[in-house]
């Protein structure tokens, strides 16, 4: 409870540096799966993507045997069956002509025990399916191009390169869950990876742009390694990085749980559950990933390097995020009046005296 106190206060002094080791560890694990699973089990894509013939009917007391049953002896027994909402069945088959498409429709519609007009059909050529997938990837690609170009002349080319990584990442964890679970990608899918990314961007941006400010006030002073002033820019963002990751939670927590189990919308599913994964992927890869790549390409540089020999030869080496907060408490950014779990720190400055009244 004291720390959950001091976090929401802005109190807390974690030392992240000494947490990216293992959160690149356990990013690596979670790559690798992902990659694996893409391989060797693929992508449940969508009719818009692979093309062919989609049958949905609502029928509550059919299960998938059953209606792989009824299909046996069709060309569509080899067809993918499934069920969604929890009341319909749904039929994907490459068959295509109108006659087959006709007999299968009349099979599902006595099997569900209604009209023909009630089997909802959908048929999309493989071309069209092509060219959604063709354009996914260009707008992929233009997304890439256009943010590296801002952050580099916004920012600078270091950060360009730790924002792309961690939303590489994001995206290949994100897909990757919808390739272990067999999540079903259709347009409104992609629609919320590209979501996922200008999310992503954000809060990475956010840190990078607390970061510049403070190496600009803390640099000249040659005491702290910029490790020890990406902890401070951490440290200071991370309750708003919680507060936004709740706040953009809560409305798609909503939308999964009322539009996909109340109301069956299942796009509404489909966008949800996209957008959940990816909005706890962001947040926690702009803390661990983007920061720490940009940290350790940062500290390489021959100035970064010159102050960490200055601050091991000093003895301060390891002192991190309290070296830093205090010297913040000093600038005068953070409140200098101690509490009962922050005491007033060594180094800030002393403390006005009170004039005395004269009689």
């Amino acid at each position: 409870m004291n720390t959950l106190r001091l976090l929401y206060r802005g109190q807390q002094e974690f030392d992240f540096p000494k947490m990216w080791r293992k959160a690149l560890i356990g990013s690596l694990i979670l790559v690798l799966v992902s990659g694996g699973s893409l391989i060797f089990r693929g992508l449940n894509l969508g009719i818009e993507f692979e093309g062919g013939t989609s049958w949905e009917v609502t029928a509550p007391d059919v299960s998938v045997s059953d209606a792989r049953d009824a299909l046996s002896g069709t060309g569509a027994a080899a067809a993918k069956i499934q069920t969604v909402g929890g009341d319909s069945i749904r039929v994907r088959s490459d068959l295509d002509g109108i006659d087959a498409v006709a007999g299968i429709t009349t099979i599902l519609a006595d099997l569900a025990g209604a009209d023909e007009t009630d089997v909802s059909v959908t048929t999309v050529g493989p071309s069209w399916g092509d060219q959604i997938t063709d354009k996914a990837i260009t707008a992929l690609i233009w997304f890439f191009v256009i943010v590296a170009g801002y952050i580099a002349i916004r920012l600078e080319w270091k950060m360009a390169v730790g924002a792309l990584i961690a939303v590489a990442h994001d995206i290949l964890i994100s897909v990757g869950v919808y390739s272990v679970f067999q999540f079903e990608v259709t347009p409104a899918t992609v629609i919320a990876f590209l979501t996922i990314m200008g999310y992503s961007l954000y809060d990475t941006i956010v840190v990078y742009d607390k970061v510049r400010e403070i190496n600009g006030r803390l640099s000249g002073t040659g005491r702290y390694t910029y490790n020890e002033m990406m902890n401070l820019a951490l440290n200071q963002v991370l309750m708003r990085s919680i507060n936004t990751s709740i706040t953009s939670m809560l409305p798609v927590a909503s939308m999964l749980i009322v539009g996909s189990f109340f109301l069956g919308a299942l796009t509404l599913q489909e966008f949800a559950i996209a957008l959940l994964i990816g909005i706890l992927v962001g947040s926690y890869s702009s803390i661990f990933v983007a920061s720490s790549i940009v940290a350790m390409m940062k500290s390489r540089e021959e100035a970064n390097v010159a102050v960490a020999r200055k601050v091991e030869s000093r003895g301060l080496a390891g002192e991190g995020t309290r070296a830093v907060a205090a010297d913040d408490v000093a600038l005068g950014t953070t409140s200098t009046r101690p509490t009962a779990d922050r005491p007033r720190p060594s180094n800030a400055p002393p403390r006005p005296r009170k004039k005395k009244k004269k009689r």
